[in-house]
């Protein structure tokens, strides 16, 4: 039986909000933006879980261990009128890579995509992620080269929003 076999899949519940925080806070560190973290696991409970969660989360347990988290949204696509599915964070423990566990989560969540009848499915990576954009492009991923993203947030967003009235 192969370790593959013990991984499962599921959706997060409330009481997966500590555990979500903590894959969180290790994805931060991974990704070198640990200073960036200001959530709370009361936070996680309000904006995933509350009366209008902003996104999804699934949890990958390995040996009934959760040991990777993916957190997704909707976006929408003008030129296909259809929603899409926009993967905001994948993170797999890094004692748990190489063994198709993150291939497994993008693989789920792009059969939500068809199950909702989503025209796309989106994420970014970070250029010197280098084994995640090879396993991407295994998948048959492509970059959007073309496209630059622009953020506005803290105090730049704070001036724009003072704008509109």
């Amino acid at each position: 039986m192969s370790s593959n076999s013990h991984f499962i899949i599921r959706p997060a519940i409330e009481e997966d909000a500590p555990v979500i925080f903590s894959l969180i806070k290790e994805l931060a560190d991974y990704e070198h933006l640990s200073h960036e973290v200001v959530a709370s696991v009361n936070d996680i409970r309000k904006t995933l879980f509350g009366r209008h969660p902003f996104a999804e989360t699934l949890i990958g347990e390995y040996q009934s261990l959760p040991v990777s988290f993916a957190l997704f949204f909707y976006n929408f696509s003008t030129f296909l009128a259809k929603p899409g599915i926009y993967l905001e964070d994948l993170y797999v423990q890094p004692e748990h890579r190489g063994r198709g566990f993150g291939s497994k989560m993008l693989a789920r969540i792009a059969a939500l995509a068809k199950e909702r009848n989503c025209g796309r499915f989106e994420w970014s990576v970070l250029n010197w992620n280098l084994p995640a954009i090879r396993t991407y492009e295994k998948l048959g991923a492509t970059p959007k080269t073309e496209w630059i993203l622009y953020r506005l947030n803290g105090e730049a967003l704070e001036k724009l929003a003072k704008k509109n009235g």
